[in-house]
């Protein structure tokens, strides 16, 4: 409490003051896989997928006249890749609202270090915060109910907490994915296991809308129940997934590929959306 004052210093909040029409006339998104919507695919979109990023933009579109929004998110990039590449693009758009998810690629490798992660992910958000927008960060889903996943869940706390501390010193709004329970369920998960299906971008882009207090009419959606599965039919699956989605995944990081090397950004300018979403 200062002196002299009789009420106690408001506290701090990850949540954006927004108590009317929301202030935002420009977005931009940047980062990998997850923020381009893969996972999430529509073929007559920008890009052939849609994801959270859109959702939101769509709903912030839908009440002011003059939003635009650009995602500049290329699937597969790594932190130091998407600083690179994406960082400074964002900034010359001259944006008042940027979301900005990095670095999930890099804690999943075997030996990733999230505490290298967060000085790249810092100086990034000192820059993209640097012209006064409003910056959204995320934390990493809490991976304890995913076998594929499970052991990394300490190297993920250890992100969160330095995702959370940088938040704290730049007035970043944090986006929990940590605490979204909802999608800690595999039926919220395209067949690869690691990226959102539309019920799960749906649910972040509910969990971004709650953070930036935008009021929406997004309903909580409920997947299908699971499927009785024997023994033997759920080892078939595991062998099929491996097939064809986890084989691929070592191959390409033994040869130094990725799945976002012949990719462009979807939206790479700042343009209004339609109805349904596609750029005008």
């Amino acid at each position: 409490m200062r002196e002299n004052d009789s009420e106690p210093e408001e506290a701090r909040t990850s949540y954006a003051v927004n108590p009317a029409v929301h202030p935002w006339r420009r977005m931009v998104a940047i980062g990998d896989s997850f923020t381009e919507g893969i996972g999430d695919p529509a073929p007559s979109r920008p890009g052939g997928h849609r994801g959270w990023a859109d959702r939101v933009a769509e709903v912030l579109s839908s009440q002011v006249d003059d939003f635009a929004y650009a995602n500049l998110a290329v699937r597969g990039k790594l932190i130091r890749q998407i600083v690179d590449a994406q960082v400074e693009p964002a900034v010359a758009l001259k944006p008042d609202l940027v979301t900005f998810s990095a670095g999930g690629n890099d804690v999943i490798r075997p030996g990733g270090d999230p505490d290298a992660v967060a000085m790249l992910f810092e100086d990034a958000v000192a820059r993209l915060s640097s012209q006064g927008a409003t910056v959204v960060v995320f934390t990493g889903i809490d991976t304890r109910f995913t076998p594929v996943f499970r052991g990394i869940r300490g190297r993920v706390a250890i992100y969160n907490e330095n995702i959370r501390g940088i938040a704290n010193r730049y007035d970043c709004v944090v986006a929990d994915q940590w605490a979204l329970k909802e999608v800690q369920d595999m039926r919220f998960f395209d067949d690869d296991r690691l990226h959102l299906n539309p019920l799960g971008h749906h649910e972040v882009a509910r969990m971004v809308l709650r953070a930036l207090n935008v009021p929406n009419d997004l309903l909580p959606l409920q997947p299908d129940p699971l499927p009785p599965v024997t023994w033997r039919a759920a080892r078939a699956n595991d062998l099929v997934w491996a097939r064809a989605h986890f084989v691929p995944w070592v191959l390409r990081r033994l040869r130094h590929q990725s799945s976002g090397d012949a990719i462009t950004a979807k939206r790479p300018d700042a343009l209004p959306l339609r109805r349904d979403g596609d750029a005008d």
